[in-house]
């Protein structure tokens, strides 16, 4: 004769077998999503910094020769808010800043040339 506790608990047992290994399986996908979230983010950041600074190179560059219109006009058509632009500090520079998204980046130009290489002296 069988003990109707004992067959009841071993059954109960056995449905039960491996609920922890379900919970672990999702304790770990949430955490995997999460994760990937936080790395989305953050390229995103990284690829808007990066271009942000692209821009604020090419933008400096121009306004070297357009001044403050020009270095506008750069940014804008690369997607980027020109957020100020100044002559200097030096003789001969600008310097702008650009937004991209979230990020800025700042870049300087010069067309003044640079000390003990101007004039070219050679053989």
């Amino acid at each position: 004769m069988t003990d109707p506790v004992r067959s009841a608990a071993g059954g109960r047992l056995g449905r039960d077998r491996g609920q922890a290994a379900v919970l672990l399986i999702m304790i770990v996908a949430v955490l995997a999503a999460a994760t990937m979230s936080g790395i989305g983010r953050l390229g995103a950041n990284v690829r808007d910094r990066v271009h942000a600074q692209s821009i604020a190179d090419a933008a400096a560059l121009a306004a070297l020769g357009g001044g403050r219109g020009e270095a506008a006009a750069v940014s804008a058509a690369q997607g980027a808010t020109l957020v100020s632009w100044s002559n200097g500090p030096g003789p001969g520079e600008v310097t702008v800043v650009v937004r991209v998204g979230s990020e800025s980046a700042t870049a300087r130009a010069s067309d003044a040339p640079i000390p003990g290489l101007w004039p070219l002296t050679g053989p």
